[in-house]
């Protein structure tokens, strides 16, 4: 079993509330939108990170970090990407990969909007953990951790509090 915190849209900012929420998380999966090199580098001195570049991310992340994201965790496939969309409303770039690759979860951020739903017709639990930043619309600032077992995402919580 494996504990995950996922997090998107952080623009170069790190809450506090990161540190507390998922200190017990083995890994952090970020959405995008990470805002700088040192934000990044920050969260991969907490803890282990895999993350893809957002469309406000500069090349200094761009050459470390990649578009997407394709990986198995505990017998589940994951996708990560930063504009993807959701159920019903997927990024014309991203549902080609959704359907060939038929991942268990999808993570997608960009949206600055907390929504974790099940698509049936794909079979595959969507998580956009919202927006962890000062940037953008949000009111409250989002965080979304779960466990992994055997190749099942269960006892999934977020995190809301004011930006």
């Amino acid at each position: 079993m494996k504990k995950i915190g996922v997090i998107s849209d952080t623009h170069g900012f790190i809450p506090q509330q990161v540190f507390s929420f998922f200190d017990t998380c083995d890994e952090i999966w970020h959405a995008g939108d990470i805002g700088n090199l040192q934000t990044y580098n920050t969260l991969q001195d907490f803890k282990p990170v895999v993350a893809v570049y957002g469309n406000m991310d500069g090349y200094d992340l761009r050459y470390q970090i990649p578009k997407t994201q394709l990986f198995n965790c505990e017998d589940a496939r994951i996708l990560i990407t930063h504009i993807g969309g959701y159920p019903g409303h997927y990024d014309p770039s991203i549902l080609p990969v959704i359907e060939r690759e038929k991942p268990k979860i999808f993570v997608a951020g960009h949206s600055h909007i907390l929504r974790i739903m099940f698509d049936q017709k794909h079979n595959l639990l969507h998580i956009n953990p919202g927006a962890a930043g000062h940037q953008g619309f949000h009111l409250k600032a989002t965080l979304v951790r779960f466990n992994i077992e055997n190749g099942t995402p269960k006892d999934l919580e977020y995190m809301e509090f004011d930006k």
